[in-house]
């Protein structure tokens, strides 16, 4: 597949990171498209563990050239840690491209994302506290500072006090917090600038050519499709469009340069944070799925909140996004169950809703239709084909696939890479 999107289908954590690495084996460029530091992936080679925040994937490969696009916002200093956490692991991140387009993520972004969460108490969205929200919010007010200003000393110092101006009133006079100096950030990121200028490309021009000379290219989202900030279960969202929307702007490519958009779903569901889950399980079963499923953020370490798969949510990912296959990850967990449900729709009063509910008030007090499947209860860690799997962990696919109108073409039981195998016609 010359161009292929890699999106997540659910609330994010579905294993994005395993599979655009999977693909990366054959590919030419691996390129990030959107989010920030505030989303990670975690891939498994062997007894090696990588957990990657903002370098794509495909840096884990000397053939591919990871990039990193313009719908990114990009904290320099975090990048250049793990730039040097890579090269300390034997890695070799000098091929890393970064868009001169990328919003960056600036020091009273990380203190105003702190403080204004704080600031909301019981009605926190549950951000990462980053700065990435404040980051995208200056991007779409036409404030932010690009990767490419801190090139041209004389744009950034003034954008920057121009930012400060008001930054540092908001800060003193209605957090009751310090005020930055702007002396002492510009040295600060004058000096990033400096050890990533090689680093600084025209990212739509590489990878535009790039599809153009028919070379295979990979575009690896963050997050998910429910937390998409135009399509997702706002306002608990993100603050871009993990869509594959979004990586045609967070590159800067056209829609017919895609071949297929490959959604990436795990046989159940989990979410980070505030917001409406319809079929979260606040008992031993959603406890076990948090346990055996390793259900901890990459980046927070946060506890994610588990239930049933969610089959309405996942035909709503299938048609916002033109998901045309999936990949089922974590099957092997469910292996827990004697009994496996799926919500195939919502029940709110006298209405049943088989699509996404226009309002969000439904997705709080709607109650889950479930179908019923028999479980297998029996280890599948070790198989390595589908026709392998037991009967029923075979029909479970296959009705996943009859209920999201697309097919299962991969499926995973395992973070190995070798745990994940192509699923048969």
């Amino acid at each position: 597949m010359p161009a292929t999107i890699v999106i997540g289908a659910q609330w994010g954590d579905e294993g994005k990171g395993k599979i655009a690495n999977l693909l990366a084996r054959d590919a030419d460029v691996v390129v990030r498209y959107q989010g920030g530091n505030n989303a990670g992936h975690t891939i498994v080679i062997g007894d090696e563990v990588f957990a990657l925040s903002l370098v794509p994937s495909g840096v884990i490969y000397p053939n591919v050239i990871p990039v990193i696009g313009n719908g990114c916002v990009i904290d320099p200093k975090v990048l250049l840690e793990e730039m040097a956490t890579l090269r300390h692991r034997g890695i070799d991140p000098s091929g890393l491209k970064i868009s001169g387009n990328a919003h960056v993520i600036m020091p009273y972004h990380r203190k105003l994302d702190a403080v204004r969460e704080r600031f909301l108490g019981k009605n926190q969205i549950g951000t990462t506290k980053r700065g990435i929200g404040p980051a995208y919010l200056d991007k779409f007010s036409r404030d932010g500072i690009r990767i490419q200003d801190l090139y041209d000393p004389k744009i950034f110092h003034n954008k920057l006090n121009t930012a400060l101006r008001e930054k540092n009133q908001i800060l003193t006079k209605i957090y009751n917090q310090l005020p930055f100096d702007s002396a002492a950030i510009s040295e600060e990121y004058l000096e990033y600038a400096a050890r990533l200028s090689d680093h600084v490309a025209d990212a739509s021009l590489l990878v535009w050519q790039a599809i153009r000379d028919g070379k295979n290219v990979v575009f690896e989202g963050a997050q998910g499709t429910l937390l998409d900030i135009d399509h997702g279960t706002y306002p608990f969202v993100t603050s871009s469009n993990p869509t594959s929307g979004g990586a045609l702007t967070g590159v800067g490519v056209g829609p017919k340069d895609i071949d297929a958009v490959l959604g990436i779903a795990k046989a159940y569901i989990s979410r980070v944070g505030s917001g409406p889950f319809p079929t979260e399980l606040d008992d031993d079963i959603g406890s076990a799925m948090v346990e055996v499923g390793g259900e901890f953020g990459t980046v927070t370490g946060r506890r994610r909140r588990c239930g049933w798969l969610d089959a309405v949510a996942l035909r709503y990912s299938v048609r916002v996004s033109g998901i045309t296959e999936l990949a089922l990850m974590k099957l092997d967990v469910l292996s827990e169950f004697a009994m496996i449900r799926i919500a195939t729709a919502y029940r709110s009063g006298d209405t049943e809703y088989p699509d996404f509910p226009r309002q969000q008030r439904v997705l709080y007090e709607c109650e889950p239709v479930y179908e019923d499947h028999p479980g297998w209860q029996t280890d599948i860690s070790g198989v390595r084909s589908f026709n392998d799997l037991p009967a029923a962990a075979q029909s479970y696919v296959r009705r996943v696939e009859e209920l999201a109108g697309v097919p299962v073409t991969m499926v995973s039981v395992g973070p190995d890479r070798a745990a994940t195998f192509e699923v048969g016609r």
